[in-house]
């Protein structure tokens, strides 16, 4: 078979499978930050297949996502996503899918939506090709509930100093939200954590969601003294085998476009699907 006869091709329909499991992450993350803090007032919107969630201020997860696939929003609906980020103080930010709609992007821009960014969306089809042993020294093993407290450290430190190849995020978190986002979407039932040690010490961590046959490879993040020793490709590894074994037939990563989490995982035989375009409305 030849090369170009082998590429993974992502039509709508995977497109809107991977969509509804974003979704549904970020009503998980809602429903986590209800349950740290019982009177933060969380959203979670239906709109048009998609969904708008907020889950406090500054959360990486305030969006609005998945639209689309199940027709164009009406205006009633943007209207209620609207009012309730401006009643807590946050833009919303729409990540579209190129391929959606593209209806949605006009209607948005008329409503005043602008251009902030893109982000990448990989996939690599399960079970995926054997992968190189890992380097010598390098262990990977999930990680349980009484090295909570370590897993988060290292990969909240880990994103606290990202790589700067490619192009650059248009979003930056301090520690303390990060801190408790992650650890909010890790402490509940859908997420399997991993702990890479390097000669016994701590050097990266991930995470793994399984969702409707889609493995959301989340959470993967080096610390900077252990990085370019091949840490992410065996964390890699260690969730892709684990995927495949719960019957997963797509693994799926967002990346930056041209960043090095990109070429890590392009080396590793992931390949572009589609890219999402950040339009935020402030």
């Amino acid at each position: 078979m030849s090369d170009v006869a082998s590429r993974f091709f992502c039509g709508t329909e995977l497109a809107a499978r991977i969509e509804r499991a974003e979704c549904r992450l970020l009503a998980e993350g809602a429903a986590a930050a209800r349950r740290r803090d019982p009177a933060l007032e969380v959203v979670t919107l239906p709109v048009a297949g998609g969904l708008a969630a907020w889950g406090g201020t500054g959360s990486p997860l305030n969006k609005l996502a998945g639209l689309g696939f199940a027709g164009v929003p009406a205006a009633a609906e943007l209207d209620a996503v609207e009012r309730a980020f401006a009643a807590r103080g946050e833009a919303v930010r729409v990540e579209l899918a190129t391929l959606g709609d593209p209806e949605c992007g006009t209607l948005l821009t008329r409503r005043g939506y602008a251009l902030a960014g893109f982000e990448n969306v990989l996939g690599l089809p399960l079970p995926a090709p054997a992968a190189h042993p890992a380097a010598p020294g390098l262990e990977v093993a999930a990680s349980g509930e009484a090295e909570m407290d370590l897993w988060l450290d290292v990969v909240v430190t880990g994103f606290a100093h990202p790589d700067t190849q490619g192009v650059p995020s248009d979003e930056e978190f301090p520690r303390e939200v990060l801190e408790r986002v992650i650890g909010d979407l890790a402490s509940g039932s859908g997420f399997k954590r991993y702990l890479a040690r390097r000669a016994g010490e701590p050097a990266g961590g991930a995470s793994l969601r399984l969702d409707e046959g889609v493995a959301q490879l989340a959470g993967a993040a080096t610390l900077p003294a252990h990085r370019r020793r091949g840490v992410q490709s065996a964390l890699l590894a260690a969730r892709l085998a684990d995927a495949a074994a719960a019957g997963c037939d797509v693994a799926v990563v967002t990346t930056q476009p041209g960043s090095k989490s990109q070429q890590n995982v392009q080396r590793q035989g992931f390949e572009l699907l589609y890219t999402r375009a950040v339009l935020i409305r402030s």
